[in-house]
């Protein structure tokens, strides 16, 4: 009897995401939020409007439907704006286009102007950032928080309070009592608020034992008890400083934030945001793909690259290396059957085929799966005589000319169309 899980890995989807006897959060509720044009811009570059537009697209694309529900915008430059007013003639429903402001009247008045309806508005929290980069006090600090965001909910504008390094901010003394203040105030003039939740330096943990602020799980459910803020109403924003940041934007979604808010290839600040590419991965395996297309990703590192942008190798989902092997044992288990060193088919949900880079080290194996996919043959054998001369050759190459790199597709071609004519066409 075997036993393969196929509740949990289907193959043809992303694996499931089961939690059993689960009450913390309605998994339900979840959603991603992109800030690809915003925090990406600041970590990557300046974008033309048609590069932002672009992204913007494809972002529809794959979260039209509702999954990614906004898009984070600048509104300071004329380029900023001329960005922004083009996304908003769209008129797509999804992702909408939220503002990204500072706490201050100049960046609200912009958001008018432009027409815009939500804006998130920093509002940095700990004391790092109250002493020692405004030089000033919690009193006053907080009270310019407040006098923004009544002028904002007095436009009729919805305001997403980014609570700026909150995983190192006084929770009891500062966070709690400050966000119940921005409560009151929006049913005050029946304005909605929004809460984010940045970890701005990516020293946030996903673990329950781990006590606010540093503890995701805590630090989102003490805010749920004491505030009266809805799941859907909370954001996460996470950095990669410490390695954490996927782990830490699952651990939100499962303790009640149910906006994760990511970036195209995990582009931003310092050590970058959290990958939508990741999260949407993930987000399949929870609630299926009836409302997110994960095909258009495929397209996301050609689309990058085309902009000047070198994707990490070996970066998760998109990487050039995500679904490539060298190993000679791999190889073989690919050959065999793809399930064995997949955890999905990658070609059918994201268009990405599965490759083999050729070595030594990767055995007749490798050759053989590098053949089999470049003639579409299934009857290709790792024991055939032709591809233990092919290898031969190839090892005699490598110890020849000391060479330490993979061959590329047109040197296997040269080397393999001696033994299989039919692929001279392909060279």
């Amino acid at each position: 009897m075997d036993r393969l899980f196929r509740d949990v890995f289907p193959f043809s989807e992303p694996p499931k995401i089961k939690v059993v006897n689960w009450a913390k959060a309605d998994l339900s509720k979840i959603y991603l939020t992109d800030t690809t044009l915003r925090d990406g811009q600041q970590g990557w570059k300046y974008l033309t409007v048609e590069e932002g537009l672009e992204i913007y697209e494809l972002l529809h694309e794959i979260g039209g439907k509702g999954s990614i529900r906004s898009t984070e915008v600048f509104l300071y430059t004329g380029r900023d704006r001329a960005l922004a007013k083009a996304i908003m003639e769209k008129g797509y429903e999804y992702p909408k286009p939220v503002a990204w402001i500072r706490a201050n009247l100049q960046d609200l008045n912009l958001v008018s102007e432009t027409g815009l309806d939500e804006a998130v508005v920093l509002m940095s929290i700990s004391d790092y950032h109250i002493l020692y980069k405004f030089n000033s006090t919690r009193d006053v600090v907080i009270g310019k928080y407040i006098s923004v965001a009544e002028e904002a909910f007095k436009r009729g504008i919805t305001v997403k309070a980014s609570l700026e390094d909150v995983t190192r901010a006084d929770l009891d003394n500062v966070v709690i009592p400050f966000l119940q203040k921005l409560i009151n105030l929006s049913e005050k003039y029946g304005v909605k608020l929004k809460v984010k939740l940045p970890d701005t330096l990516g020293v946030g943990m996903p673990f329950e034992f781990v006590p606010p602020p540093r503890g995701i799980p805590a630090l989102v459910t003490r805010i749920r008890e004491e505030t009266s803020l809805r799941e859907e109403d909370i954001e996460f924003h996470g950095h990669n400083d410490l390695g954490l940041v996927v782990a830490n934007h699952l651990a939100a979604w499962f303790y009640g934030a149910a906006s994760s808010n990511v970036t195209l290839l995990g582009i931003g600040e310092r050590a970058g945001n959290c990958p939508l590419e990741v999260m949407a991965i993930h987000y399949a395996g929870i609630k299926g793909l009836s409302d997110i297309n994960l095909r258009p990703l495929g397209r996301v590192r050609e689309l990058f690259e085309k902009m000047g942008y070198r994707v990490p190798d070996h970066l998760p989902i998109l990487g050039k290396n995500a679904f490539k092997t060298k190993a000679g044992i791999h190889a073989d288990g690919l050959l065999k059957n793809p399930e064995v060193y997949l955890p999905f088919d990658p070609y059918n949900l994201l268009g990405i085929p599965v490759g083999v880079e050729i070595t030594p080290h990767s055995g007749r194996a490798a050759v053989a799966f590098w053949l089999k996919q470049m003639l579409g043959e299934d009857s290709i054998s790792k024991d055939s005589q032709a591809i233990q001369q092919i290898f031969e050759e190839i090892v005699q190459l490598f110890e020849k000319t000391g060479r330490t790199q993979p061959l590329t597709d047109e040197e296997m071609l040269e080397i393999a169309s001696k033994y299989y004519p039919q692929l001279r066409k392909k060279r």
